[in-house]
């Protein structure tokens, strides 16, 4: 039974949580807009262990939310979670960003998870009924007649917060479909994909481990 902390950042959210196998014990976040990860992250992880009496040395793994998203945010992440595994000799596992909000969700249709990048793009990645990825992530400019083609033969759940920039410009028809109530990325829903991923031995190199940034860094982003 893998006791698992999973941290996400990709976001202004910056969320801890505790996993035993797939089962939630506690989360710990705050959605600061002013990015808190390098105040609030290692004492959020410090202050949840303490609170459910679980050290370090009960850790089986660490999951980390890989991206894409802030570039700041996903450092600081992947940072301590490296540092983590390392001191402990612990397995690390990545999990998509935009594979965690679609986690929790029950829909027939179309699921597009979105994340904004800025102006008129997304970071996206489209998703079946099943969570099994139909198209892989990429960043796109979201444009009148994106994801028309999807609703002509299925209802279409648009999530992330780049579904609000999607509203605005998609010419969208009746099979279109909003939950405002997912937002970012949570370290809530992290445990079943990161226990899945420990199950299949599905770990990453903590060495050459990096961000899945999905655009070029510049200097004027975060």
């Amino acid at each position: 039974m893998p006791i698992i902390l999973n941290i996400e950042t990709s976001s202004t959210n910056c969320s801890v949580s505790l996993s035993n196998n797939n089962k939630l014990i506690d989360c710990l976040e705050k959605d600061s807009p002013n990015y808190s990860h390098s105040q609030k992250l290692h004492s959020f992880i410090s202050e949840l262990m303490e609170k459910n009496n679980i050290s370090f040395k009960d850790l089986d793994a660490v999951a980390v939310g890989i991206g894409p998203g802030s570039y700041t945010g996903l450092r600081i992440g992947l940072s301590a979670a490296k540092g983590i595994c390392y001191a402990l000799d612990i397995p690390l596992i990545s999990v998509s960003s935009l594979e965690n909000m679609v986690s929790n969700i029950q829909f027939e249709g179309v699921i597009i998870s979105t994340i904004d990048a800025r102006r008129d793009e997304v970071y996206s990645c489209i998703f079946d009924k099943d969570k099994k990825v139909l198209r892989e992530e990429i960043p796109e400019i979201i444009n009148s007649k994106s994801y028309i083609n999807y609703s002509k033969t299925d209802k279409v759940l648009i999530v992330g917060n780049g579904q609000k920039k999607c509203k605005e410009i998609i010419d969208f028809n009746n099979n279109f479909n909003w939950n405002i109530n997912i937002q970012k990325p949570s370290a809530s829903n992290m445990g079943d994909i990161a226990y899945k991923k420990f199950e299949l031995n599905d770990f990453e190199d903590i060495a050459y481990c990096e961000p899945k940034y999905l655009k070029e860094f510049k200097t004027n982003n975060v």
